[in-house]
């Protein structure tokens, strides 16, 4: 029997709906907070918290798992990777010392690793499957 590969479509819908759903996670968690907090000290943090890198990270964890878990795995890469890399550039782009790009590198190449190795293991516990009960 033959193996049919997937339509051009049917490769490029994850992708971009995976790319949109990283966009939205971004400007949901992310987009909306652009101000240094200055303390007491003069020391400055920000703009990001560390809840809600955790909040994006989590958010985009259920459709990377879900792409990973329908064998959407270049979708779940490249669509992730592509939206967040987008979303950091023009977030940051208008940072005049140039050095957002760095940063920005920085997003795209890990996304690129953390969501290849979400897929990973997601085919690693698909392949074993659900455990057996015995039966009696």
């Amino acid at each position: 029997m033959e193996r049919q590969t997937p339509k051009p479509v049917h490769q490029l819908l994850p992708i971009l709906a995976l790319a949109g759903v990283a966009l939205a996670a971004w400007a949901a968690w992310l987009g909306w907070d652009q101000e240094y907090d200055v303390h007491s000290d003069g020391s400055t943090t920000g703009p990001y918290e560390a809840w809600q890198v955790i909040g994006l990270v989590l958010t985009l964890l259920a459709p990377v798992y879900w792409a990973a878990s329908r064998r959407y795995f270049v979708g779940a890469v490249l669509g992730t990777t592509a939206g967040l890399t987008v979303a950091a550039f023009y977030d940051w782009s208008d940072d005049s010392s140039g050095l957002f790009i760095i940063g920005v590198g920085m997003i795209m190449f890990g996304s690129l690793g953390v969501t290849a190795a979400v897929c990973a293991v997601t085919a690693a516990v698909k392949r074993e499957g659900p455990s057996t009960v015995a039966t009696q």
